[in-house]
C-alpha cells in the first residue's frame, strides 16, 4: 500500500454538470444524424437476430419517482424474459410495491444493490442491468442495446449520456457517427450492464456509500480478466434532471474515493478517458 492517489488520478474534472450552452443544439443535431441513418431499424434488425435472454434489472428508487417508473415502463417493453427487482429508500412506491423487494434502505447504493440483488437472486440472469431512478431511456432501448452489446462481445456496458446530460466523464458522452465504442471504462450509472460473468466476477459491491472510483478499479479487473467494455452511441440516454453530487457532499465522496483506491487496483483517469476503438451501424 502507498497511501491514497491524488485526485487527478482518479477524477474527471468535471464534476457531472451539464454539457455546455450549446449541448441541447447538438443533441438535435446527434437525433437527427440517426433518423437520417435509420439508426433504429438497423438496430431492430441486429436484435432480431439475437435468442431470448434472461434480464434483470435493479434499481434503488426515491420517494416521486416519476423518472423511474417511465423508464420501467419502458423496459417491459422487450421480447427477452425480464424481471425487475427493485429497493425503495422510505416506503415502497405503489405503483412499484410488486417489484420491490426492499424498503427503508438507508445506506450507499452499492451496499444497497446488494441487499436488493440477494432478494432477487440475480446470478443467474443472462444479463444484468442498473438503472437509476432519474434516467429517461430511448424508445426501443433494451432490445436494442443488449442487441449491440452481444454483437460486439461486450462484457459490460452503458448507454452513452446526451450532451446535455449531467455526466462526469466525457467519455460517456454521445458522439456522432458511431454506433459503440470499445473503452477502457464503463461508469457506476446512471445506466450499468453487466453480463452474467462480469456480474459474478464483481458482484457484491464493496459497501460504498457514494461508490465513486468504484468503476476505476472495475476497470483494472476488465484488462487483467480482458473483457471488451462499451459505450453504445446509437441509444443516448437522458441524465438532466440533477448533476452528479446535487444530494450530497463531493468532498465525502472524493475521500471515500482516495482510501478505497488506496489498496484497490484501478486505472488512472487519463487512461479510462480514452477510445480504443469506433464501431459504425451495421
Amino acid at each position: 500500500m502507498t497511501g491514497p492517489p491524488a485526485r487527478e488520478a482518479f477524477l474527471s474534472g468535471k464534476q457531472g454538470r451539464g454539457g455546455g450552452p450549446f449541448s441541447r443544439v447538438e443533441d438535435v443535431v446527434l437525433d437527427a444524424w440517426l433518423a437520417f441513418a435509420r439508426a433504429g431499424a438497423r438496430l431492430d434488425e441486429l436484435a432480431d437476430g439475437m435468442p431470448s435472454r434472461d434480464v434483470l434489472v435493479l434499481s434503488i428508487y426515491r420517494p416521486d419517482t416519476d423518472a423511474l417508473r417511465r423508464a420501467l415502463g419502458e423496459l417491459r417493453r422487450t421480447r427477452h424474459s425480464l424481471r425487475t427487482a427493485l429497493g425503495a429508500m422510505g416506503n415502497p412506491d405503489p405503483a412499484l410495491a410488486d417489484e420491490t423487494v426492499a424498503a427503508g434502505l438507508a445506506r450507499g447504493k452499492f451496499a444497497n444493490l446488494n441487499t436488493v440483488a440477494d432478494a432477487a437472486g440475480g446470478g443467474g440472469a443472462h444479463w444484468i442491468v442498473v438503472v437509476d431512478d432519474d434516467v429517461a431511456l430511448p424508445e426501443g432501448f433494451l432490445d436494442r442495446f443488449l442487441a449491440v452489446c452481444e454483437h460486439l462481445d461486450l462484457t459490460m456496458a452503458q448507454p452513452a449520456q446526451t450532451r446535455a446530460s449531467h455526466a462526469a466523464w466525457p467519455v460517456t458522452r454521445r458522439r456522432g457517427g458511431s454506433m459503440a465504442r470499445e473503452t477502457r471504462f464503463v461508469e457506476i450509472g446512471p445506466v450499468t450492464c453487466f453480463r452474467r460473468d462480469a456480474w459474478g466476477e464483481l458482484a457484491p459491491f464493496p459497501a460504498l456509500r457514494f461508490g465513486w472510483g468504484l468503476d476505476l478499479h472495475w476497470a483494472a479487473i476488465a484488462a487483467e480478466r480482458g473483457w471488451r467494455l462499451g459505450v453504445i452511441d446509437a441509444l443516448p440516454v437522458r441524465h438532466e434532471h440533477a448533476a452528479v453530487a446535487a444530494a450530497y457532499s463531493s468532498d465525502d465522496a472524493i475521500e471515500e474515493a482516495r482510501w478505497f483506491l488506496a489498496d484497490h487496483a484501478f486505472v488512472d483517469s487519463m487512461r479510462v478517458s480514452q477510445t480504443l476503438r469506433v464501431h459504425r451501424l451495421p
